[in-house]
């Protein structure tokens, strides 16, 4: 029985590694081992990131929603409560777009939240 040289299967994994650390800086681009290094991390990074992202855009909403709710003389809170009580179904992400792009059709909302504290 020949030995296996695992010549193919190495190179096939080496070069996987190297796609994925294209454009990193330095040796961490171009040799294997630091490669690893930096793909894992980076993988790692992606994972938690695609979490954190999703809690960002959240927390950047609810801001929004509340800077515009304020202008309307009512609090965030107040505003979500109405919403609840008044059965209108609207996003976070929906109502911050309403407040940025339709100002118009926010106060709507807003005056149907207050209607129903």
């Amino acid at each position: 029985m020949p030995r296996v040289k695992r010549g193919f299967k190495a190179r096939r994994r080496h070069n996987r590694v190297l796609k994925l650390a294209k454009g990193y800086r330095g040796a961490h681009g171009r040799l294997f081992r630091s490669a690893v290094e930096a793909v894992e991390r980076a993988l790692c990074y992606a994972y938690r990131d695609r979490k954190q992202r999703k809690r960002a855009f959240r927390r950047l909403w609810i801001v929004r929603i509340n800077a515009a709710t304020r202008n309307h003389g009512l609090s965030y809170s107040r505003f979500v409560n109405g919403l609840r009580k008044s059965g209108i179904e609207l996003d976070r992400r929906v109502l911050a777009d309403l407040a940025i792009n339709d100002p118009q059709a926010f106060a709507d909302v807003v005056t149907a939240a207050r209607a129903a504290l």
